[in-house]
């Protein structure tokens, strides 16, 4: 399996998110948001990495995920900052989890403020 990270406008997602996992065939394709630092970037990078990892060997498909993301959203009210995979029904709430915590300890390692990265997340349009 090849993997492609690549750094994008908020604005070209899929949906509206930060990070993005998908299969091109065999090939994995991970989409993230442009951001002030590239150490942001490659926090949520990791993230999907991880995620999408844990989630092809519990056998969650991609279809799952997106399915459940996407409703979420279209349900999400505009105070409402909440990351779908933390809701206790998502199908990937365990992989979310792990990823969360790894992406944490690798924010404290390259010195990242976990408020000040989720406060510039939280003010993407």
């Amino acid at each position: 399996m090849n993997v492609k990270i690549e750094v994008i406008p908020h604005s070209q997602h899929r949906y509206p998110t930060v990070g993005d996992w998908y299969f091109e065939g065999e090939n994995l394709v991970i989409k993230v948001s442009k951001l002030s630092d590239w150490r942001l970037e490659m926090l949520i990078a990791l993230h999907e990495l991880v995620e999408v990892l844990k989630c092809k060997h519990d056998g969650i498909s991609t279809e799952e995920v997106d399915k459940f993301d996407k409703e979420f959203e279209a349900k999400r009210e505009s105070d409402n900052f909440d990351e779908p995979g933390d809701e206790p029904d998502a199908p990937y709430v365990k992989q979310h989890c792990l990823a969360t915590g790894i992406e944490r300890i690798m924010a404290a390692e390259l010195g990242v403020s976990w408020k000040e990265y989720e406060q510039e997340l939280d003010a993407l349009p």
